[in-house]
């Protein structure tokens, strides 16, 4: 990405798949590639200079827009983020504002913080972070299971036993999800559910997470 600075300000964002007319003059999408970047300074195209050091993980903060600032004695522009903020790590309860009322979208006769009720009459929850990560650990956990209920079909239907390593398998996975969901549900905060998740080098040159994994037959 590049920026084209004309005055000592940024006046336009440039992805350097086209060419560029500044002035009356109309250069090619070449300069891109073939020029130098002090050839481009020189003209005021300036390659865009990625700042990440407050940019945080996407799954458990939301990140700012970014902004663009021209550093006249360095020569460089760069793009930067802000202060990020973290995602709810419990359910929320929805209420209605001021300005929603205000603006007619609430049901006549409510008031600021009055509770949002879907059709049924219940209550509108917007779901944290806690309980999408139980969810789908549940559904992991499911599907592990699923590629072993057919033994429990089969003594269904033909009183065929389950192999004893079946049933510790199954077992096993049921014991370690509830394992992970009583972790997840004890994280105090949104930084306590991303720990949980982050995998570090062992010294032993083994990969984990504090949060584990769900057995497979195969582990």
């Amino acid at each position: 990405m590049y920026a084209l600075v004309t005055d000592g300000s940024i006046t336009k964002y440039l992805s350097g798949n086209r060419g560029i007319t500044i002035g009356s003059i109309q250069y090619p999408r070449d300069i891109f590639s073939k020029w130098t970047e002090a050839q481009r300074n020189a003209i005021g195209i300036y390659e865009v200079i990625q700042n990440d050091a407050k940019k945080k993980d996407e799954e458990y903060y939301i990140n700012t827009n970014q902004t663009f600032t021209y550093d006249a004695d360095a020569g460089t522009v760069t793009a930067t983020y802000g202060d990020s903020t973290a995602k709810a790590h419990a359910d929320v309860n929805e209420v209605w504002s001021q300005d929603e009322i205000d603006a007619d979208k609430a049901p006549e006769g409510t008031s600021a913080n009055d509770p949002k009720n879907d059709v049924n009459g219940n209550q509108i929850v917007t779901e944290g972070l806690k309980t999408k990560k139980i969810k789908a650990i549940k559904a992991q956990a499911a599907y592990i299971l699923a590629e072993t209920d057919w033994y429990i079909v089969r003594k269904a239907d033909a009183s065929t036993a389950v192999p004893s390593a079946i049933t510790n398998h199954r077992a096993a996975v049921r014991t370690k999800c509830a394992e992970m969901e009583t972790a997840i549900t004890n994280a105090s905060d949104t930084p306590a559910i991303e720990t949980l998740y982050t995998y570090t080098k062992q010294e032993d040159g083994s990969v984990t997470r504090p949060l584990g994994e769900l057995p497979t037959l195969d582990s």
